[in-house]
């Protein structure tokens, strides 16, 4: 990969012969793991302009009718994550000059608060080709990391890295997007911060969040305010958009359809009779019977509801195009053809994008030597992709197959991994939250989803701790383990698999990403990291792990105790400078009015924990919460504390679900009521 400093570029098509779809990277660190921004792509013409509100992609608008852009979301990485962008070349339109690549914070967030600051521009197969980093980022609210731009049939990469201390609105304004002036000329800092309980400042939140809400909910008209200018402006202002109007998807004047989440009242004359599926599965026996009815169910759907079929493959290097699938194709190798479980091809413009399909379920791990030839069948016959599909979950610095790569060849083959949970996760996203094209669509989704989810289908995700697990615990539960056993460091893996599951789950009944937070640089050894947390594994007999939901400050802190056999789940709220210690635990209990009686609160002092109690013994004497000694707060920590499971994880009552359980109770529970209560992960343990 080819490193450029600022203002420099380069040619892209001199780096790789295959350059008509790139994805484009926008990395990160924050060293309180709660740092974010929001990804936007603008396309521009030869004026520099925007040529209508359509060339602009961020959170509310995330992909183009085209197919020429689509926002992919962000990825986890070995230290933090990343936001991905898919861009086909091929699609744009002629009258495209540029496509810009920018990023905002909001909420009086600054990028210098920000490590790590990368993009990368990766071609079709995810060969990273150029890279960016930003190193004088301070005050700015959004940048312009970097650029595409055409020279004659040719396209270019710039470094930019432009700086904006006016946010989405400075950056949006620059580039012909009209900003609601109105909005925009509220007195700065008028919108209040979550703890300000002043009625002037509040009422001036309220009014540039319900413009954002009006501009969202209503068809763009002459005249009016568009969605981006009216979240533009309202962040400007210094409010924070809620999450769920800055998720929500755009509406147009096509109707996308969402299925609702409380059922129609059943005809059914009881409870007993089971309701007619489109893809049935309790008869399903043996793992090939799985394999093969998992196969043809996820293709068959992708083929036929084009959004899903594009989410899934578009992070893989495929164009937007016309999709088909099949399933137990044979190809030829050697003196037996090997039969793949499926084959995707997808053809835009008269080019044709292949991958094979291996699939596996239920407990089975795929296997080397035959993803190995896949690979090699790929290579000769000149197939874009090998995709692994199985209940695992991929993790950087420890894939899931083992194979050999020959970057000798002049066609190469890439190899990427699914999980069933991700599949599940997309399908969810889509037909809960983002809406399909029409309602046929939205119930073939229903159709896969329930498949997924019954006991038989095989393809409930990762739900098994490995081999390593069952000694490793009962040598923390005897105090026998040697801190340097290697067995542990399997376990630290499968932790982590877990945590990114779990965000899977909880992001789908959100419609928002859940994705763990790494507090260690972008360029550590996943390896050295993995083995440093397993030596305190044995040390100290706890799993932690930090997850944050996209689009709020919220951090949840959770740890496993091996050795008392609980899950706490916990957050960190600070206390708003200058309030009354009093007021600050009375409208805290308020908040929580609805949060479970066990939940656990602790004041947090400098230097020291102060006064803990349950909610419950706390709600009629808030005053229990105030130090003794008359020292100020600087915040309170929520934790709730559960039992986990016993089992290896495949049963109701296995540590798997219980973790999954444990977090969830939370959320709901309780990271639900605070609202806009700014919150951060509680200190593990």
């Amino acid at each position: 990969m080819q490193e450029i400093s600022k203002g420099a570029n380069v040619s892209l098509t001199a780096l790789s012969e295959d350059v008509g779809a790139v994805v484009v990277s926008l990395g990160w660190t924050s060293a309180t793991g709660a740092g974010d921004a929001d990804v936007s792509v603008l396309l521009l013409d030869e004026n520099g302009k925007i040529r209508s509100e359509n060339d602009f992609y961020f959170y509310n608008n995330p992909a183009a009718a085209d197919g020429s852009v689509q926002l992919l979301g962000k990825t986890p990485t070995a230290n933090g994550d990343e936001d991905r962008i898919s861009v086909d070349l091929t699609a744009v339109p002629e009258d495209v000059a540029r496509i810009v690549v920018a990023a905002s914070q909001y909420g009086g967030a600054r990028f210098g608060d920000l490590d790590d600051l990368r993009m990368t521009v990766a071609d079709r197969s995810g060969e990273p080709l150029v890279g960016y980093s930003i190193e004088d980022a301070g005050v700015e609210t959004a940048f312009i990391f970097g650029e595409l731009y055409r020279r004659g049939e040719d396209w270019k990469f710039r470094a930019v890295g432009q700086g904006y201390e006016t946010g989405l609105a400075g950056l949006a304004t620059d580039f012909g997007i009209d900003v609601d002036e109105d909005a925009e000329e509220s007195p700065a800092g008028a919108a209040a911060p979550a703890e300000d309980t002043g009625p002037g400042s509040a009422a001036v939140a309220e009014v540039a969040v319900a413009a954002v809400a009006v501009a969202v909910a209503v068809a763009p008209q002459e005249g009016a305010p568009s969605a981006v200018a009216a979240v533009a402006a309202a962040e400007q202002a210094g409010a924070i958009v809620p999450a769920q109007t800055r998720g929500r998807a755009p509406r147009t004047t096509k109707k996308k359809v969402t299925l609702p989440k409380v059922a129609k009242k059943s005809l059914a004359e009881n409870d007993t009779w089971r309701t007619a599926r489109l893809f049935p599965v309790p008869s399903l026996k043996s793992d090939k019977e799985r394999e093969v009815r998992a196969t043809s169910v996820l293709l068959s759907v992708m083929a036929q509801v084009p959004e899903l079929g594009r989410r899934l493959t578009a992070g893989f290097g495929a164009p937007a195009g016309r999709m088909q699938t099949f399933t137990e194709v044979p190809l030829p190798h050697g003196d037996t053809p090997k039969r793949p479980d499926g084959v995707i091809r997808v053809e835009r413009a008269g080019k044709l994008w292949t991958a094979l399909v291996e699939t596996k379920t239920h407990g089975n791990q795929l296997k080397d030597e035959q993803v190995q030839q896949y690979m090699d069948i790929a290579a000769r016959r000149g197939y874009e992709a090998v995709i692994t599909l199985s209940n695992d979950v991929a993790l950087d610095g420890s894939p899931v197959v083992d194979v050999k790569i020959d970057r000798r060849r002049k066609h190469k083959v890439s190899l990427w991994h699914l999980s069933w949970a991700e599949v599940a996760h997309q399908a969810q996203m889509l037909i809960r939250h983002e809406g399909v094209g029409n309602a046929a669509h939205a119930w073939l989704l229903q159709e896969l989803l329930e498949y997924l989810q019954h006991e038989n289908s095989g393809c409930h995700g990762f739900q098994n701790m490995g081999p390593a697990w069952v000694p490793v615990r009962k040598g923390i539960e005897d105090e026998t383990i040697s801190p340097d056993d290697v067995r542990a460091v399997g376990v630290v893996e499968s932790w982590e698999r877990l945590i990114r599951q779990v965000c899977l789950r909880l992001g789908g009944e959100l419609g928002q990403k859940a994705l763990p937070v790494q507090r260690t640089r972008r360029d550590s050894d996943p390896r050295a990291r993995r083995v440093a947390a397993a030596e305190a594994l044995c040390a100290d007999g706890r799993l932690s792990a930090e997850l944050r939901i996209d689009g709020t400050s919220s951090v949840i802190a959770v740890t496993a105790d091996l050795r008392t056999g609980k899950v706490r789940t916990s957050v960190d709220i600070p206390a708003p400078e200058g309030s009354y210690p009093l007021a600050t635990a009375k409208r805290l209990l308020r908040v929580l009015a609805e949060a479970p009686a066990d939940l656990h609160v602790q004041t947090l002092v400098e230097g020291d924990n102060g006064p803990r109690g349950t909610l419950e013994r706390l709600r009629p004497e808030p005053g229990d919460l105030l130090p003794k000694d008359g020292s100020a707060p600087t915040g309170f920590r929520l934790s709730l504390i559960k039992g986990m499971g016993n089992t290896r994880g495949n049963t109701e009552s296995g540590f798997i679900r219980g973790v999954d359980d444990a977090v969830d109770r939370f959320y709901q529970g309780v990271v639900a009521h605070l609202g806009a209560v700014e919150v951060r992960g509680g200190r593990r343990g």
